[in-house]
């Protein structure tokens, strides 16, 4: 196998992340006891962020997968590919990880078949091992591997859910959206935007996240916070680009966009 260059999974550049709580001192805690760690919140709240910073801030690789519905264990773990030689042995980003001591990230874990996700079992107990079953290999993970996945929790099932078995090898922790106070100075450090209209995109957010069970299935993301501000920054006007990012993209309901509409109206109106 050819050497794999470490670098070119490190990040380089410190990723913003603002801290409000005692996140870090657990991840950290959890990284040195080398533990896997399961990461719920939901959507758009800083979890990737959150991991992006870490392994900056532990100075290891960062592996990420962006699970899906059609990934196989062989898009996990590796498969044989034919080229003018014959055949050759491709690693996947899971054995490439425990290979050279990256984190791992799995995002949205839950969107992954669990056919496909219990082959990352023997990687969370003691054995820290993964069998290539096709190439009649077992890799024994690197020292400083961990496995890291997340999902958002409001959107489980009985049909998207991790199995118990699953759950039991890991560590939790729980994410949320930050204070609104907080939230906003994220966002205004995060963009440059000012901060009377940060909290103002922080309170329509907020009106939003109230109605989730009540004809949303999911309210405004600091994500969406973060484009309505850079909408802003590049001339769009701050009820059109609050429209634009943070009501479009989250429901075709009449009723509901009319709701929205008239809440970015009285604050910015």
């Amino acid at each position: 196998m050819s050497e794999i260059d470490i670098e070119q999974y490190k990040v380089d550049e410190e990723p913003f992340y603002h801290a409000h709580g005692n996140e870090v001192a657990q991840y950290e805690a959890a990284y040195a006891a080398r533990l896997p760690v399961m990461i719920k919140g939901p959507t758009g709240c800083g979890k990737s962020r959150f991991i992006e910073h870490m392994a900056w801030k532990l100075d290891r690789p960062l592996i990420t997968v962006a699970c899906n519905e059609d990934m196989t264990a062989a898009d996990l773990v590796g498969r044989y590919l034919l080229d003018a030689d014959g055949t050759r042995w491709l690693d996947g980003p899971l054995t490439t990880a425990a290979r050279i001591g990256a984190i791992c990230y799995l995002d949205e874990v839950v969107e992954a078949r669990q056919d496909t996700t219990v082959v990352i079992h023997p990687l969370t107990d003691h054995r820290r091992t993964l069998p290539l079953d096709k190439k009649g290999e077992v890799v024994r993970a690197h020292r400083d591997f961990q496995l890291v996945i997340s999902y958002n929790p409001g959107y489980q099932s009985l049909m998207k859910d991790l199995k118990q078995s699953t759950k039991q090898r890991f560590v939790g922790m729980d994410f949320d959206y930050a204070p609104a106070e907080e939230e906003a100075q994220i966002l205004a450090a995060e963009t440059g935007i000012d901060a009377d209209t940060a909290q103002k995109l922080v309170q329509i957010a907020e009106a939003a996240r109230n109605l989730k069970g009540h004809g949303l299935d999911e309210g405004i993301s600091t994500r969406l916070l973060v484009y309505a501000a850079n909408l802003m920054k590049e001339g769009i006007g701050a009820v059109d680009a609050s429209r634009m990012a943070l009501v479009r993209p989250i429901t075709d309901d009449e009723d509901i966009r009319e709701t929205l509409d008239q809440a970015i109206d009285a604050v910015f109106g």
